[in-house]
């Protein structure tokens, strides 16, 4: 963090000192785990469902912390504010005020994360940058982000989630972007949001909260946000597979389901080869490049940078062969209908010639929709040639999968709850398979995924 004394931490969030003289210098982000603080951090003592972080607070200056957020006194220096959360934005608010490098905000549907990674990675190569861990992109984790900058960091990017309209425009008033990336509008949430225009209106909260001078990043192939250029009166930056596009990529394929293409930008062309695999990264890795150039990262480093680029998150698209030579693809984190279906697109290009098999879960706020995409996905399994598809969960959506898979192939899947479908799938698999494990986040997929890793 950017070195603040207790007492600048109290004006900032309108506490009060406890068992302090306020001249302690906090140096590290907030942190939420008083298990493991980095050492100079300040702990924000959360209150949740299952644990309140107050009880922890000794605890937490034990393992390094200068001092607790708190809302009561505790046996630990604090600041003590009326709310804890509101105190986190308001002490990143103040942080980012006195961050002078690049602030770099990206928001979409689908593939916030991989792009959150890989141009971390492109904009590394270029100078010091902080960026989310794992998908901390909420209320919580976004100030925790934004308390990781240091004084010489360079670039701090930003990923943003929304579940309804405004909280990206909260996110970006407590740490405005100066380049905003829009990935693309899909289904993801629109039972919450009631559409897909409705999504791209909270989504371009993103574009208008940036200055005059700052530049919005665009997915050319998404009409929803190419429309979004209408927001933004400064400079604009499109990416995607047309010719229209200011950052293309021509001559797509992929070995062994790892995308290649040129990369193109104006006059500069480069092959790159991409390390994550599933032909839909492609998308993710124009992003990342594009929103690279736009920061000032050199085309020749970005071209360079990214066919090492890998994801540093786990759950998306993670391809793991076991001594067995079973393949296990962990794309469990989330799934909205889009990438369920690009995921089976991936499994398809991976076990190619080999025997596949699919975990795949119940689909989640898709409102009036859901119906119709789980249909689709059952008819996308259909086509992806399985040996075997288990089916998790035991609500509708999930007797809708079961049962359009049954019309299309004449063959009904297996259907089991979370807790019994990792042994269930590690008896059937066969030296040479290829697994995906794909599902919504309620479901834990992803841990039935690494505990499949072993054989």
């Amino acid at each position: 963090m950017i070195p603040m004394t207790l007492s600048e931490i109290a004006t900032a969030t309108g506490g009060v000192l406890h068992t302090t003289d306020g001249s302690p210098t906090v140096t590290a982000p907030l942190a939420f785990d008083s298990r493991h603080p980095a050492p100079g951090a300040l702990f924000a003592c959360l209150t949740g469902a299952l644990a309140d972080g107050h009880d922890f607070a000794a605890h937490a200056v034990a393992q390094g912390a200068v001092a607790v957020l708190a809302q009561r006194p505790v046996r630990a220096p604090a600041v003590l504010v009326p709310d804890v959360l509101t105190a986190m934005s308001d002490l990143a608010r103040t942080v980012h005020r006195h961050y002078d490098g690049t602030t770099i905000g990206i928001t979409g549907s689908a593939g916030k994360t991989t792009t959150k990674d890989l141009l971390a990675h492109l904009l590394a190569a270029h100078g010091p940058t902080v960026a989310n861990r794992a998908s901390f992109n909420n209320e919580i984790g976004f100030p925790v982000t934004v308390t990781g900058v240091r004084p010489d960091t360079r670039y701090l990017v930003l990923e943003m989630g929304a579940r309804g309209k405004g909280h990206i425009q909260t996110l970006c008033d407590i740490a405005g972007p100066g380049i905003s990336t829009v990935l693309g509008i899909g289904s993801a949430h629109v039972g919450e949001f009631g559409s897909r225009e409705a999504i791209a209106d909270a989504k371009a909260e993103i574009v208008r909260a940036l200055p005059a001078t700052g530049t919005a990043v665009l997915n050319a192939d998404d009409p929803l946000v190419t429309a979004m250029a209408r927001e933004h009166a400064g400079p604009i930056l499109t990416f995607g597979t047309g010719e229209g596009a200011d950052v293309r990529a021509t001559g797509i394929g992929a070995v062994e389901g790892r995308p290649f293409f040129t990369l193109r930008h104006h006059d500069q062309a480069a092959p790159v080869q991409l390390a994550l695999h599933g032909r839909h990264n492609t998308t993710n890795a124009l992003a990342a490049a594009a929103t690279a150039l736009a920061a000032g990262v050199p085309f020749d480093t970005v071209a360079a940078a990214l066919p090492e680029a890998r994801m540093t998150t786990g759950g998306r698209m993670a391809v793991t062969t076991r001594t067995d030579d079973v393949t296990i693809i962990n794309d469990a984190f989330n799934a909205s209908p889009e990438s369920v279906l690009a995921a089976l697109d991936a499994l398809t290009e991976v076990g190619r010639g080999r025997r596949r098999v699919a975990v795949l879960g119940e689909m989640a706020e898709l409102g009036e929709a859901s119906t119709a995409w789980h249909r689709r996905v059952a008819d996308a399994a259909a086509r992806a040639g399985l040996a075997r598809l288990l089916v998790v969960g035991t609500g509708e959506d999930a007797d809708t999968l079961a049962a359009a898979y049954t019309a299309a192939t004449g063959t009904a899947p297996d259907r089991h709850t979370p807790d019994t479908v990792g042994a269930a799938a590690r008896s059937l698999l066969l030296p040479g398979d290829v697994l995906l494990v794909k599902g919504a986040h309620a479901l834990g997929l992803d841990t039935v995924a690494n505990q499949l890793l072993t054989v």
